[in-house]
């Protein structure tokens, strides 16, 4: 086994790639969020802001919540909907023939030294445990909610003030216009097309080395990644 640096990359290649690109994104997204704020406030004549007021803003934090919420509300429903969904020949779905490792009871396995802690230890903790990642998709997704809410009623208040009406609305308030549900939906229709996309594109296509994909000499009815 590795050990240092050289085995830490090795262990956390996909993750640490990952939070990089995301990294990188979201100071992207910020810095041209403050460029593009900036302009349209010398339009309407008015002083630019720092970087780090831009960064407390309620047009930043409204932007940045609504996009992290469909992203948990995608992953979290696909979780949910793999356990009793099928795709024939799909490497997203379960197989239709035999049996699959995720479907078979943990409790036979509460004698394995290597199973997780809440597998050995039974009762609520396995019961928790085995939708712990659809539970965890599930609160970051209402986080996000309501951060994209509470963002979204600050920026819709300050617009109103900003044309001279003294109205301004809260948290709840906010979701109950259709303005709240216009910047949600906008973003959840294309999550939802994403993931038909790689459901149904992974039925012909294939991407040799990706367990994404199936193997690329499998037949296109195979159903499943392995």
């Amino acid at each position: 086994m590795q050990t240092g640096c050289a085995g830490m990359w090795k262990n956390n290649s996909l993750s640490i790639v990952c939070f990089a690109l995301f990294a990188f994104s979201l100071l992207g997204h910020s810095y041209a969020g403050w460029k593009a704020n900036n302009e349209e406030e010398q339009e309407h004549g008015n002083p630019p802001i720092s970087y780090t007021e831009f960064l407390t803003s309620s047009s930043f934090g409204e932007t940045v919540f609504e996009n992290w919420e469909s992203e948990f509300l995608q992953m979290g429903f696909y979780v949910i909907l793999t356990v009793f969904l099928f795709q024939r020949g799909s490497s997203e779905s379960k197989k239709f023939e035999g049996s699959d490792e995720v479907d078979e009871d943990p409790a036979a396995h509460r004698d394995d030294p290597r199973a997780p802690g809440p597998v050995r230890k039974d009762g609520w903790s396995l019961a928790l445990y085995r939708n712990s990642l659809s539970l965890a998709f599930g609160i970051l997704f209402l986080i996000s909610f309501i951060g994209h809410a509470a963002a979204g009623g600050r920026r819709y208040s300050e617009e109103h003030r900003q044309h001279g009406s003294a109205k301004t609305v809260t948290a709840m308030q906010y979701m109950a216009t259709p303005q709240f549900w216009y910047e949600s939906f906008q973003n959840w229709q294309s999550e939802f097309l994403a993931v038909l996309s790689i459901v149904v594109l992974s039925i012909r296509l294939r991407q040799w080395g990706s367990p994404e994909s199936k193997p690329v000499h499998a037949p296109h009815d195979a159903t499943g990644s392995g």
